[in-house]
């Protein structure tokens, strides 16, 4: 009967009720439980395995480069990272309004680190999220145009509830380029987010855009409905390198 049960929830995939099942045979903890006690500890078990499976789907659907959660921050680093300010992020009501978020700090500062922060919270949350470097989104667009699978790539990102583009306009965009990332822009004008994490302040993002004409087209879509979150300060490479700069230095012979 327990191998028939067993094969049963296999079966039916209830991999959460069946572990609860094999700890409440073994255990004599439960052993004086009433059934409705019991059946509600499985269920329980079940929905807690579900809700970890969907969680860690959407962190693999998001292929962040950098595993990071929002107790790893340090708020003591002088960096202009406001506490309160961060922490209202991680909340998502700017993800639920569809507005977008630009973080802009120099190499170091900890821009990726904290937009995986933001990813790996809101996939907590139960949002879609989708990591990209810009130059790896730019690839990926130029292939799907090319074996014509650009409109269900277009709508495979359309349907992520925040798309982080990370090094956003580090290299200038030609003409080709920006009229797909335009594109992109369009499909989620106001219907979902984008994380823009830039090196670049806003006010030169116009110059690396190669046709001024999109150019005005994606900051018009961008910029007016965009939180700003300007990092200074050194880069935290530095400040947590185990290499001590004060020391002195040994010349190679």
């Amino acid at each position: 009967m327990t191998s028939s049960v067993t094969e049963q929830l296999k079966a039916m995939r209830l991999v959460g009720m069946l572990d609860a099942w094999m700890e409440q045979r073994n255990s004599p903890t439960y052993h004086d439980l009433s059934f409705e006690d019991r059946f509600t500890l499985l269920l329980e078990r079940e929905q807690l395995h579900r809700s970890q499976m969907r969680l860690q789907r959407r962190l693999r659907q998001a292929q962040l480069s950098t595993t990071a959660h929002l107790s790893d921050i340090d708020f003591t680093v002088p960096r202009g990272l406001s506490k309160t300010k961060f922490l209202e992020l991680a909340g998502g009501k700017w993800v639920q309004d569809h507005l977008n978020l630009i973080i802009v700090g120099a190499t170091g500062v900890g821009k990726t680190f904290l937009s995986s922060v933001l990813a790996d919270q809101f996939c907590t949350l139960g949002h879609s999220v989708r990591y990209f470097k810009c130059a790896d989104l730019l690839m990926e667009l130029k292939f799907a145009k090319a074996d014509g699978s650009f409109r269900r790539f277009q709508q495979q990102i359309a349907a992520f509830e925040l798309i982080i583009l990370d090094d956003w306009l580090r290299d200038a965009v030609s003409s080709d380029q920006a009229r797909d990332l335009l594109d992109l822009l369009d499909v989620r004008y106001r219907t979902a987010s984008c994380l823009f994490a830039t090196q670049l302040p806003v006010n030169q993002w116009h110059s690396q855009i190669q046709d001024p004409t999109l150019a005005d087209a994606m900051l018009d879509r961008i910029v007016h409905d965009s939180i700003r979150l300007v990092l200074k300060g050194e880069s935290m490479r530095k400040l947590t390198s185990k290499v001590n700069v004060n020391s002195d230095s040994i010349d190679a012979e």
